[in-house]
């Protein structure tokens, strides 16, 4: 895509009688082929490449085949404007757009062209999470929350999420994003505390998700790593029909009461278009 966006920009720019004189219907049929980088970057060309470039019928090509659905879901009435071009559309979707009370924040990947959604540790039903002897809320400039959720110890560990949204056709990867260690500024330089990891070298921890329409998936691995975060992978789903809201149940647990574990920052749930391999 990137190279042939180089060749029409050299084309364009370097003949008077070249791809400057196409009609503007002309180059918006050429543009809905690029990337939506690439046609921001051919409409500095000239005038036809420039009208071209703010069609409709172009921007509309790169948003969901949902999208009403997702402004629906997303925005109040008040706040979203009735007379957007597509193009406005599609720059408001790549923003990240909190809803549900700041609990939950939803934007459209550029690189993928698919959605992303993900759930605050606020809006997750936590075990123990009001009892500060366990579980404390801590500022963080590492999150897209500005909060996380820090463990500093506790017998049964339990975490559960839903959500219910209008994910367009796809399958989708849940993730929940974890780190060993509490991070802190010291000096201007990032410092993890980890005097309060334990526990979590003993038994794996248990992930599973369950969809409306009877997916379910199941996986568990080691928390390692302190100091670093990382995306641990739930499972997939597969949503086949855009026009019908999904819902997502999703739960981490280690409740094996032998032994307690401690260390854990939670920071969100995080639900993505899973990438072609």
């Amino acid at each position: 895509m990137g190279s042939g966006a180089s060749a029409l920009r050299e084309e364009a720019s370097g003949s008077s009688s070249g791809l400057g004189e196409l009609p503007e219907s002309c180059v918006a049929m050429v543009l809905m082929s690029l990337e939506p980088k690439d046609i921001c970057r051919l409409a500095k060309l000239n005038r036809a490449f420039s009208g071209a470039s703010s069609a409709d019928f172009v921007w509309e090509s790169k948003l969901p085949s949902n999208y009403r659905r997702l402004l629906e879901k997303v925005f109040d009435d008040d706040e979203f404007p009735g007379n957007l071009c597509k193009k406005d559309i599609y720059a408001m979707l790549c923003r990240c757009n909190s809803f549900d009370g700041e609990q939950k924040k939803v934007w459209l990947d550029k690189s993928t062209g698919g959605i992303c959604l993900a759930i605050s540790a606020k809006g997750l039903t936590i075990t123990g999470i009001d009892d500060r002897r366990y579980w404390s809320l801590i500022p963080s400039d590492e999150s897209r929350f500005s909060t996380v959720a820090y463990l500093q110890q506790i017998w049964w560990f339990e975490v559960n999420g839903d959500v219910e949204f209008p994910f367009p056709a796809g399958t989708y990867s849940v993730f929940f994003r974890l780190q060993l260690g509490r991070a802190f500024k010291r000096f201007g330089r990032r410092i993890c505390g980890t005097e309060h990891i334990h526990g979590w070298d003993i038994k794996p921890v248990h992930f599973q998700l369950d969809t409306s329409d009877g997916q379910r998936a199941v996986s568990q691995c080691f928390v390692e790593q302190p100091g670093k975060w990382f995306s641990y992978h739930v499972g997939d789903f597969v949503v086949e029909n855009p026009n019908k809201l999904t819902k997502v149940k999703f739960s981490m647990t280690q409740i094996d009461c032998t032994h307690t574990k401690g260390g854990l920052c939670v920071d969100s749930v995080v639900i993505c278009l899973r990438e072609s391999s």
